[in-house]
């Protein structure tokens, strides 16, 4: 199989850090990298993205195979991860940069993308409207290296901040063991 067979998602979902280890281990995904996209600055830094001041996510970029593993399936991961109603952040991330997003990259992730949403919202699974936006995908800016697969580096911290940013909790209380 040649890379021309693989697909990319791009996801933001707050902290790149947790939404690695979700799509990571999955068949059919190849690649799973932290990073920053939808921005107006090139090769930005952990630092740029923070400050408010690049227009840039922290998000995901999966390539992935759609002969096993759907984009559809990617998708339902990712609601799983993130509090789709929360317009200012996630969790205790506040800003633009921790907002959610899913960049698409051609018109069939769009539509399916937009259909996923709005089962999402008709689902009644949440209280308050789905705020995600759903936006043509930018270039993604890989993060620096010590980002990259965070929780196998650090794994003591990263379940640390899954437990005390909330994001833990949420998931568990909103999804179970889904």
């Amino acid at each position: 199989m040649t890379n021309h067979d693989f697909e990319l998602a791009t996801f933001a979902g707050g902290c790149f850090w947790c939404m690695v280890k979700p799509f990571d281990q999955e068949p059919g995904i190849i690649k799973v990298e932290s990073g920053y996209t939808g921005g107006t600055k090139e090769n930005p830094t952990y630092q740029e993205v923070c400050s408010e001041t690049t227009g840039h996510y922290e998000a995901v970029q999966i390539t992935f195979d759609p002969a096993v593993y759907s984009y559809e399936k990617l998708l339902s991961i990712y609601w799983q991860q993130i509090d789709p109603t929360d317009a200012g952040g996630q969790f205790y991330d506040r800003g633009q940069s921790y907002q959610t997003a899913i960049f698409y990259h051609n018109e069939n992730q769009k539509k399916i993308a937009e259909q996923s949403k709005q089962q999402l919202e008709l689902s009644g699974r949440f209280l308050r409207p789905i705020t995600t936006a759903i936006l043509p995908a930018k270039t993604f800016y890989p993060a620096e290296e010590y980002h990259q697969r965070y929780y196998k580096k650090n794994p003591a911290h990263y379940e640390r901040y899954q437990i005390g940013s909330g994001r833990k909790a949420f998931i568990e209380k909103h999804w179970g063991n889904e």
